[in-house]
């Protein structure tokens, strides 16, 4: 089972992650959604939500944009970070578990483009 968590605000994808109104809980199996629920933001402070998160079991999140903190959080709780999404947060899990939704965020991983990326 995967667990995919969408940073939301009235069931879309929220522009900043910290700030969303809420998360939506997706349970997937064999790429299909089979349980979802919505967990309002317990509130944002730094360092919090990706542990909250990681506390519920989520693999990984989908949001418009996060902070650099987050991602590196994220990273290490081996949680994938989808970046750059729009639209109704269950179309984007679907076009997840599709293999068609990846990250376009700005946010970089890669150390050798910290060049380009924190500019």
């Amino acid at each position: 089972m995967l667990k995919v968590a969408v940073a939301s605000e009235a069931a879309q994808v929220c522009g900043h992650f910290g700030h969303c109104e809420s998360f939506e809980i997706f349970d997937t199996e064999n790429g299909k959604i089979i349980k979802e629920e919505s967990v309002p933001n317990p509130g944002h402070r730094p360092g919090f939500l990706p542990n909250f998160l990681h506390e519920m079991g989520v693999n990984t999140i989908i949001s418009g944009g996060m902070g650099s903190g987050a991602v590196d959080i994220f990273n290490e709780h081996d949680i994938e970070v989808i970046l750059g999404a729009s639209g109704a947060s269950k179309l984007a899990v679907e076009a997840y578990l599709a293999g068609q939704l990846h990250s376009t965020g700005s946010v970089c991983h890669e150390h050798a483009h910290h060049d380009v990326c924190d500019q």
